[in-house]
């Protein structure tokens, strides 16, 4: 997936000004920034939830997105989401829902309504449904928030599975928690993206 020369603004307020970025296969990429810096906006313009101001955005294959408001049906069961989306996408199986179900710890839930799962667990379903199709790139706003800390763990290890599968994983947070589990990192301040080190873990 590649944005070039993106720009978006709210009436007269420009939360991004000219953003370029370029995911690679094979990398897990992380951007940073403050509360209202432009994070989410930038991720909603990358999934086509948004059309940007100026500028494009190119990919190819199937992307997945899971964005920071987690979009559930409270009356449907976890198994009943599955279900749904895999007559969506025309899926044979569940395979890769199951797997990332097993490392998040969400199977035992699986005949639980969403409405009554706790905040976190509503989380890991968001995730599930973001990966369930087998993307090559996936853009994940605030993805473990929620999380306890051995979920947010699991969470790194399915990060890492993904990227070296040659996957593009793309983690936006406002904390920049494990940097050196990312093998590249920027901050997006003043509507544009910096650069910063990271190292691969």
């Amino acid at each position: 997936m590649e944005v070039v020369d993106v720009h978006h603004r709210y009436g007269k307020r420009f939360v991004l000004r000219g953003v370029d970025l370029r995911l690679s296969p094979g990398a897990l990429t992380g951007i940073v920034g403050e509360n209202g810096a432009g994070k989410s906006t930038f991720v909603k313009i990358m999934a086509g939830e948004l059309r940007p101001s100026a500028g494009r955005v190119r990919h190819d294959g199937r992307f997945g997105y899971c964005p920071q408001q987690v979009v559930v049906n409270d009356a449907l069961t976890v198994r009943q989401h599955l279900l749904l989306l895999q007559a969506a996408f025309r899926l044979a199986d569940l395979r890769h829902a199951e797997e990332v179900m097993d490392v998040l710890g969400l199977a035992e839930f699986v005949d639980e309504r969403a409405g009554v799962l706790s905040g976190g667990t509503r989380q890991k379903l968001n995730l599930t449904l973001a990966l369930m199709h087998d993307p090559r790139v996936l853009l994940l706003d605030e993805p473990y928030q929620g999380f306890d800390w051995d979920t947010y763990l699991r969470f790194w290890e399915l990060a890492a599975r993904l990227r070296d599968r040659g996957c593009s994983v793309l983690v936006v947070s406002h904390l920049a928690y494990d940097t050196e589990r990312l093998d590249e990192l920027w901050c997006l301040s003043g509507g544009r993206l910096q650069r910063h080190l990271a190292g691969a873990a």
